[in-house]
């Protein structure tokens, strides 16, 4: 464990603690702790600094606990974890998990991070990711199917995900294709699914899950879309990190071998009952080009059917941007 995560775990409690304390704790001098601290603002985490009394984080943290996380987990869900890796900082989770996955981990194998200092969404953006504050894992799993067969699977992660929040008795959440989970026209998670193998088969796949859980202000700040996280819907109430990150878990495991028995037929139901913007008047940008309709909703294989002045045409997921007029979440 690095210094600089020793210190943060000391000060995860939110209170105030003298350099002193902490250098003694850490073995180093107080010139050391405060060059620790300066560098805290690059994680996102805000350090205040009081005159006899020392410093303190802004919020105190819940930091990750793979015990508190496996409790969360049924019996079903632990048999299919092969492994839980904590990590402190990584550039992304997605790209720790092929990394593992190339070096043999185990089909269920799972990594959750405190921060991310590359994190992705899709379209090659940027997943803003402060230490300590949200949910970033990747799950990678091997799938014997083809690649044809997958087709819908990132709207299937996403029916996961919403599965999980509705956990916590928030409400009010719903999906945007292909697997935005918004609030009230704001984005609160996003979902990046990498898939790798023979068109034919077997394939392995990496799913990457980003949820704001307590997103600082000053992150936020730097999102170039509107925004909620957790707290913010459950009316400040707080809502454990790492329960949280087991419900995620536990809909995500469970929910990938229901997809390669049953495919995504097993999860459009759901799909369609939280569909924010079936009905609605949309725009689709498909790079260079916008396309008008009314969406009507997906297909058996989770492409987008728009209506487009009569004629209904199919969109498949990819570099594809959906926007319900008069909204601007992208």
């Amino acid at each position: 464990m690095s210094q600089d995560v020793k210190l943060i775990q000391l000060l995860s409690d939110g209170r105030f603690h003298s350099g002193e304390e902490l250098g003694s704790i850490l073995g180093v001098s107080r010139a050391a702790v405060w060059k620790m601290l300066r560098s805290f603002a690059a994680l996102g985490l805000c350090v205040q600094a009081v005159p006899a009394k020392g410093y303190r984080l802004q919020e105190p943290l819940e930091l990750l606990d793979g015990a508190l996380i496996q409790s969360v987990l049924s019996p079903r869900a632990k048999r299919l974890l092969s492994e839980l890796e904590l990590l402190s900082t990584v550039d992304s989770t997605n790209r720790h998990a092929q990394r593992a996955a190339a070096q043999g981990a185990k089909s269920g194998y799972v990594c959750i991070a405190e921060h991310q200092s590359a994190g992705r969404g899709r379209r090659g953006r940027t997943w803003i990711s402060p230490f300590g504050a949200n949910l970033y894992l990747s799950v990678y799993r091997r799938f014997h199917l083809s690649f044809a067969a997958l087709a819908g699977l990132s709207l299937a992660v996403g029916v996961a995900v919403l599965k999980a929040l509705h956990h916590t008795d928030l409400s009010g959440m719903g999906l945007k294709w292909p697997n935005d989970i918004l609030w009230e026209g704001r984005k609160l998670g996003g979902v990046l699914v990498e898939l790798t193998g023979e068109a034919s088969g077997p394939c392995d796949v990496v799913v990457g899950v980003g949820l704001n859980v307590r997103m600082p202000k000053g992150a936020g700040e730097e999102i170039e879309q509107p925004w909620v996280d957790v707290r913010t819907i459950a009316g400040g109430r707080s809502i454990s990190r790492n329960h949280l990150g087991g419900l995620v878990l536990q809909e995500l495991l469970t929910g990938l071998e229901d997809f390669e028995q049953l495919g995504f037929e097993g999860f459009r139901a759901d799909w369609l009952r939280w569909d924010l913007a079936k009905g609605k008047e949309v725009e689709l940008r498909l790079n260079d080009k916008v396309v008008y309709g009314r969406a009507l909703g997906i297909d058996s294989s989770g492409a987008l059917l728009l209506d487009e002045r009569g004629t209904v045409h199919t969109y498949n997921a990819g570099e594809v941007t959906l926007r319900v007029r008069d909204d601007t979440v992208a």
